[in-house]
Formats: C-alpha cells, sequence, structure tokens
C-alpha cells in the first residue's frame, strides 16, 4: 500500500488530468443538452451539417446533395475520413461534440510526450511531469471546436517527421500517411507542408546533400492529405463550379491598420485561435526572451542568440503575425496570387493557427530550463507556472471556453433562480418543438428558409432550408438567393455589403435591423415587417418560412400564416408561414 501511495504521488499530473477529465465529464453528464455551447461557426454551422448527414445518411454517400443552400453537393463538408467526423456518425451529435473535446485534450498530452520524449532522450524522466502539465494546458485551448484535434496534433506530426529525419523507419512513414485522419488540409496541411518544404531545404543547404527521408516525407504526408481529403481535392482539382470564392472582397487596410493588426494578433491571437497567451504567457515568455538574450551577448556567445530554439520559436510566432497582416495588404495578395495562381481566394494568412502551439512550447522551454538547473524551490516554480497555465485557460471565459460557459450560466441560474438570456445546447436547437411541427404539418422535405433564428436550427431538424451557411457554394445560387432577399439588401448598405463582398450566410436579413437571427430569449430586432421577395422565393422552390417572429406584414408579402406552435421546453415560438 505504501508503494502505491509513493507510485501514485510520484506520477500526481497523471491523476490530475484524469480528475479533470472525470470532473468536466460529471458536468457534462449532468447538464446534458442543458449545456452552454458557443453558436457562432459551431453551432450555426458545423454541428448542423453533421446532423443533415446523419439524418440523410450521406456521410460516406456519393453523387448527392445536402439538403441545405437548395442542395450543395455532399462533397463540399467535411471528409468522412477524420476522427472528428467518425464521432459524430457514430454517436448522438451532442456527446460526440462532448467526446471531440476530451480526444482534443488527450490528443495534445499524447502528442506532447512523444515529442519531447524524443527531443530530450534519455533526460526526458526529468521533465516527464512538465510535458504532461503543459500538454495538458495547450489540449485545454478553447480553439475552433470542429478543428480542436487538428490544433492539438501539432506535436505529434513534428515528432513524426524529426523521427524519419534522424532514423527513418516504414512504420513512420505509415503513421505520416495516415496523420491527415487528425488533421485538416485548409487550415493545416497545407502550411505543414510548406514548413516541410522550407525544412527540407534549409536542411539541405545545412548538411550540404538533400535529405531523402524526408523529401520522402513531404510526398507520402501530401499523398495521404489527398486520399483522406479526396473529396476537397477533387472539388479543387477536377471541378468547375464557380463558387462563392470568386466574389468575395477581401480587405485592403493601410499601413497603420496592417501594423496594428499585426500586434494585435501577436498579442492575442485570432477569435478562432484564443491561446490565451497575453494574459500570463506572453509577459513571461518576453521577460525571458530580453534577459536570456541579453545573458548570451554578456557572455560573449551572440552565435547562441541563432541556435537558441526559443528564438526560433518567436521568430516564427513573429512571422505567423506578419504574415496575417500583411495579407490584408490588397498589393502583397496581389502578388501571392499571379505567383501562384492556385492561392487566389486562399487565406494564406491562416499560418496564424500555429502560433498557439508555439506560444505553449515557448512557455515550456522556460520551465524545463529553469527545472533543469536543479534547484528546489525554482522546481517548484516550474511546476506551478504550469499549473497556473492552464488555470488561465480553465477560467478565461473565451468564445468556444463551453466548460466555463456552462458553469457560469447554471451558476447564475442557482443563484438568480432564473435563466439567463443565453440558450442552451437543447433549448437554440429545441428539437421536440420542431419535430411537432413537423408531424401537424406532415411536412415532406419541403424547402424551407428561417426568419429569425438560424438557419442551422431547421437544419439540424431535418428541414431543407433554402437559406444556410457555408463558404462554399456556387456563385449561381448565391445571385439566386440574392433575388429573394433584395428588398432587404436595398434597405441596409451593411447588410448589402456584408452578402455581395462575402455571401457565406446566405439568411434572409432583416430590412432594419442588421441582423435578424438571435440566439437569445430575448428577440433583439426593432421591426416586426419582412422584406423578401415572395416570387423568387417560390422560385427557388420555397414553401414554408420558419419565423420567431410574428410578421407584420405577411400579407403584403405574399405569404400566409398557418399556425404559431410553442412548447414548454423551447424557448422559441415559431410562426410558420406559407408562400
Amino acid at each position: 500500500m505504501t508503494g502505491m501511495i509513493k507510485k501514485c504521488l510520484k506520477y500526481w499530473y497523471f491523476f490530475l488530468v484524469g480528475a479533470f477529465f472525470v470532473c468536466a465529464a460529471a458536468v457534462y453528464a449532468c447538464f446534458g443538452e442543458g449545456s452552454h455551447i458557443a453558436v457562432h461557426d459551431n453551432l450555426d454551422l458545423f454541428i448542423p451539417q453533421f446532423q443533415m448527414m446523419k439524418n440523410t445518411g450521406t456521410f460516406f454517400a456519393h453523387h448527392v446533395d445536402a439538403p441545405f443552400l437548395g442542395g450543395v453537393s455532399r462533397d463540399t463538408l467535411p471528409s468522412e475520413w477524420s476522427l472528428y467526423t467518425l464521432l459524430f456518425v457514430w454517436l448522438p451529435p451532442f456527446t460526440a461534440y462532448i467526446a471531440g473535446y476530451f480526444v482534443k485534450v488527450a490528443v495534445a498530452v499524447g502528442s506532447a510526450w512523444l515529442l519531447a520524449k524524443d527531443w530530450y532522450g534519455e533526460d526526458y524522466r526529468n521533465y516527464q511531469g512538465l510535458t504532461v502539465l503543459m500538454g495538458f494546458a495547450y489540449g485545454l485551448l478553447n480553439l475552433f471546436p470542429a478543428f480542436g484535434i487538428p490544433f492539438a496534433s501539432i506535436p505529434l506530426v513534428i515528432f513524426l517527421l524529426r523521427r524519419i529525419y534522424k532514423r527513418p523507419r516504414l512504420w513512420l512513414y505509415i503513421a505520416l500517411f495516415g496523420y491527415p485522419f487528425l488533421s485538416y488540409f485548409s487550415y493545416f496541411g497545407f502550411f505543414i507542408l510548406a514548413y516541410l518544404t522550407v525544412a527540407v531545404i534549409w536542411l539541405g543547404i545545412r548538411d550540404r546533400k538533400l535529405s531523402l527521408p524526408l523529401t520522402g516525407a513531404l510526398f507520402v504526408l501530401a499523398a495521404g492529405y489527398a486520399v483522406f481529403e479526396y473529396r476537397l481535392f477533387g472539388i479543387m482539382l477536377f471541378g468547375d463550379t464557380v463558387t462563392i470564392r470568386s466574389t468575395m472582397v477581401e480587405a485592403d487596410l493601410s499601413a497603420k491598420e496592417i501594423l496594428s493588426q499585426i500586434l494585435d494578433v501577436w498579442k492575442n491571437g485570432m477569435f478562432h485561435a484564443e491561446s490565451v497567451h497575453s494574459h500570463y504567457i506572453l509577459p513571461v515568455c518576453m521577460l525571458y526572451f530580453l534577459g536570456r538574450n541579453f545573458l548570451y551577448l554578456r557572455e560573449g556567445k551572440p552565435r547562441k542568440i541563432l541556435h537558441d530554439p526559443f528564438n526560433l520559436f518567436m521568430l516564427i510566432i513573429v512571422f505567423n503575425s506578419v504574415i496575417y497582416g500583411i495579407y490584408n495588404l490588397g498589393a502583397f495578395r496581389g502578388l501571392v496570387e499571379k505567383l501562384l495562381p492556385p492561392l487566389k481566394g486562399f487565406q494564406f494568412n491562416r499560418t496564424v493557427f500555429f502560433s498557439p502551439f508555439l506560444w505553449y512550447a515557448s512557455f515550456f522551454l522556460i520551465l524545463q530550463r529553469l527545472y533543469k538547473t536543479g534547484k528546489r524551490p525554482l522546481c517548484f516554480a516550474a511546476y506551478f507556472m504550469a499549473l497556473l497555465a492552464a488555470g488561465v485557460v480553465l477560467l478565461t471565459p473565451t468564445r468556444y471556453n463551453d466548460l466555463y460557459a456552462t458553469c457560469r450560466e447554471k451558476a447564475y441560474e442557482i443563484v438568480k433562480g432564473r435563466y439567463s438570456d443565453d440558450l442552451s445546447y437543447g433549448e437554440f436547437y429545441s428539437s421536440s418543438l420542431f419535430e411537432q411541427i413537423k408531424e401537424d404539418i406532415g411536412y415532406n422535405g419541403e424547402w424551407s428558409a428561417a426568419y429569425g433564428i438560424y438557419p442551422a436550427v431547421l437544419e439540424y431538424n431535418g428541414i431543407a432550408t433554402l437559406d444556410g451557411y457555408l463558404g462554399f457554394y456556387p456563385q449561381e445560387y448565391k445571385e439566386n438567393f440574392r433575388r429573394v432577399i433584395a428588398p432587404a439588401l436595398e434597405r441596409v448598405e451593411a447588410s448589402r455589403s456584408y452578402y455581395d463582398d462575402w455571401g457565406a450566410r446566405a439568411y434572409l436579413y432583416s430590412g432594419t435591423d442588421l441582423s435578424a437571427v438571435t440566439a437569445t430569449r430575448t428577440v433583439h430586432i426593432t421591426d416586426s415587417d419582412i422584406y423578401i421577395d415572395a416570387e423568387a422565393f417560390e422560385e427557388l422552390g420555397g414553401t414554408y418560412i420558419f419565423s420567431r417572429i410574428e410578421l407584420g406584414n405577411a400579407r403584403e408579402a405574399g405569404l400566409t400564416l398557418v399556425k404559431s406552435y410553442a412548447s414548454g421546453e423551447s424557448p422559441y415560438v415559431i410562426w410558420l408561414y406559407k408562400r
């Protein structure tokens, strides 16, 4: 028994991570679909897409359309050969979403462990606790949920490439070929291949010979992405449909605005990659950067500045931030697109998605060097700083911190004795209410649209929509749908610009407010009239409009009220109109 206690104390960091999994799972098990999950680019985007594919049995289907945006190719939706996608194949949607969160954390810890073990060799066990805690902190980051696993797996691909460079083995190439199962080409794969190409060239110059193992790895990884994301590559290489990408208008900022953006993304990141480093990790890294390099100079060892991996990480972070900023310089973007035509419309500023890993890797190097001194106070300080990093992530209310939001909202309900204005997962989709409506009207796949609620709510509940949210669909459909919403766009210039210059959100717009959709109990709209071209709606095949607002001009707009629906389980009152 004594031996077991000593072992538990020795590996306390594993038990800490395990305790987090148990507690977080208990929170979600207790509240279930009453949990509060981020809506933006999440409940309004990927979750309904997965549910649509489950409802229609099209996860693995070919030559079929998904029932939104008037019917878009299933090939425009996420590949089925992705771990995150398969979670939604195997599990109910809410369970799959929560499982994705836990898998992300586990992948981050495991990937960090493998990379650190390879990096430090026999000395690894000295830093195992720090590795686990910093991998845990990195895994906790509330990044873009649909791509949380690709974020978390970045250390894994670095580990594989390092091993291949040093001692290539067949199993390493097989693992590298399968790595895209955890990744995503458009957000990560393209840049990993680009960085790998640079590494092959740089190492070739340094070693005065081409690294055949790494060159082979480049082709193996590219082939893996092509196989696992064959739908995407099929569209890119063989598709001839003109999409909304052709008319998207990118920003063209001034030099001052670009510099401000570079500094902002360096300091704060961006909302899909909120690494919360500015609160704690950035100031520590900056103090260390100044102090360590000052000592190099004072010791007469300036060459060490160039060979310190910490400085390399800092340099790459700056590079990522600069690329993110100057992407919005029209002249630079045009030059890149002219030299590399395939990049036209491609957001090559996504290099910034690698910065969260680099910030946490840099911070880990500081802690490892503190621990390496062997001085007990510094060793304790290293562990304390690692725990603090995880705590900062858990307690910072970022956009996608669902665990924090759920605990906060439930505490509010308990203390105040009433619901907050934000909707829970179950309330947002209100499945029982829409099943009631579908049963009442004998719904049989008629094309519909949403007003005052997100089209995602209808899509999730098996209702085909003419509206929807997707960053890649035919330009022709965008123009056809524009005829439906033209009366609203003509009244609000900001909405017209938003749709014409971007168009990924093909929604029914308000004719007075900037947005008609809401994910709150309170309906935030000042005008109950709807401004649409009902004939254009009918020509697209539209039949129903599910509105959260009782329309004041339904008759004039060419719509007939069918019935209003409400349920005690839902915050919505749905006014169903028919053309």
